[in-house]
């Protein structure tokens, strides 16, 4: 089971957030999500686990913990639906896509 885990301290490491779910059972990798530029946390990963009973037990008494003086949101992850996933090809040419500023200067009012 994939498990999203919200309002990290931005200081905890990926170490320690799987020794918390250890505790629970095996977890099969633990993802602190970054930013790419500045490398900070974002204050949110993934953890995953292959028994879900285990990941179930882990989500119901981990959620609304308290880590780091934080208290963390704890859910099974469901993936984004369709709609609403990014596209990195959204406006990118095609017919009817005139994204403006040809104008030149030409409408300058008044003149």
């Amino acid at each position: 089971m994939n498990i999203f885990v919200g309002s990290l301290p931005f200081s905890i490491e990926e170490a320690d957030l799987r020794e918390s779910f250890e505790a629970y059972g095996a977890v099969d990798s633990v993802k602190i999500i970054t930013d790419k530029f500045t490398g900070r946390s974002k204050g949110f990963g993934f953890v995953e686990m292959p028994n879900d009973s285990e990941a179930q037990k882990a989500i119901d008494e981990l959620n609304g913990a308290t880590v780091q003086g934080r208290t963390i949101v704890v859910n099974k992850s469901e993936p984004k639906p369709e709609s609403e996933r990014r596209s990195f090809n959204n406006n990118r040419g095609g017919y009817g896509n005139n994204r403006g500023g040809n104008d030149r200067g030409g409408n300058r009012g008044g003149y």
